[in-house]
């Protein structure tokens, strides 16, 4: 009998892509209204981001000079290079101290519905007035002094200049945050989530759409939503079940509010796995316990090995690739910040 070696090839080829058309995995549709693709950038009506506003923020957010011994830069705590933190449970300040906090990553962060973990700053313009003054951070005295070694220095004030045009002293603290503030509204690490989001539905593999299913029945976008999959919004850490060794009060020590004990801003999940150790005291080592652990603590359910791998996996999608051009070092003003040590 002689066989059709076309016909067979049909037969064949109907087969496979039957088995692809099952092997196909759909994300449920339904979730995804509560997400939305990373902006440009992040606008602020009080802070126009300008590229001589965005070139001086930059300069500030590298240099050391306004620290106490002049060692300590944000990007020294908030690595640029190591999606935005420096994956230490505390960071150590300009005397080797350790701060009471893990540093949150800065990409994304102007996204945030506020800034620190309890959330008492609420633009990235205040919060990046907070740890120069902190005397364990970054330590100088205060605003003032950190004002006169800007002023020691020619090439900030023509920047203040140019970033704050017809002001008659633009070198002033408020002005410093500002400045940080707008370079920071443009950290923003898009991913292949956000291709998906647009419409690119191969931008993600069929185990990363399970493993998005699988975040979402879990219950995790309850407060991992959003353009930032968190950020958004405060939640009680142990909120099914009592959170093991807590004794950071959280948001309550801010607002004095007995109900807002052991809460915590939601944190994004975007770069996640780059960003560990996890939680406000880094006391988590590695994502898999992490996940884990937010299920039960914070869901109420216990999941496997299987459904923790799956949830990683759709994790990892959002990692985005950190923007080397915006975040290259850029040349600082010559000088020596001369003037009386703090």
């Amino acid at each position: 009998m002689r066989i059709n070696q076309s016909f067979l090839l049909s037969i064949a080829t109907a087969l496979i892509g039957t088995t692809s058309a099952i092997k196909a995995v759909e994300v449920n549709e339904s979730f995804l209204v509560m997400f939305k693709p990373l902006p440009a950038e992040v606008p602020s009506p009080d802070n126009e981001l300008t590229e001589a506003r965005i070139n001086l923020g930059r300069q500030l957010y590298y240099e050391n000079r306004i620290s106490k011994g002049q060692k300590i830069s944000c990007n020294s705590c908030h690595n640029l290079e190591k999606f935005g933190q420096d994956n230490k449970p505390f960071s150590p300040g300009h005397e080797g101290k350790l701060g009471g906090r893990s540093s949150p990553t800065t990409y994304n962060a102007a996204l945030h519905i506020a800034q620190f973990w309890d959330g008492r700053a609420p633009t990235v313009e205040e919060q990046a007035k907070g740890p120069v003054l902190n005397p364990v951070e970054m330590g100088m005295p205060d605003a003032d002094f950190v004002i006169k070694v800007l002023k020691s220095m020619p090439g900030y004030v023509e920047g203040f200049k140019a970033a704050f045009p017809g002001e008659a002293d633009p070198v002033t603290y408020d002005n410093f945050g500002k400045a940080v503030g707008a370079f920071e509204r443009k950290l923003l690490t898009p991913s292949r989530w956000d291709a998906f989001l647009k419409g690119d539905k191969t931008a993600l593999t069929d185990e990363e759409k399970a493993g998005f299913n699988t975040f979402a029945s879990t219950g995790c976008i309850n407060c991992h939503n959003g353009a930032g999959v968190g950020g958004h919004m405060y939640q009680k850490l142990g909120l099914i079940k009592p959170w093991p060794g807590l004794t950071d009060e959280g948001r309550s020590a801010v607002t004095k509010q007995e109900f807002e004990k052991f809460f915590f801003k939601v944190p994004s999940l975007r770069n996640i796995a780059e960003t560990g150790p996890y939680l406000h005291d880094g006391s988590v080592k590695d994502l898999p316990t992490m996940v884990k652990m937010m299920a039960e603590h914070q869901a109420g359910k216990v999941i496997t090995n299987e459904e923790c791998a799956s949830i990683i996996s759709f994790l990892k999608s959002l990692q985005g690739e950190i923007p080397q051009d915006y975040v290259k070092k850029p040349e600082l003003p010559a000088g020596t910040a001369d003037t009386p040590k703090a």
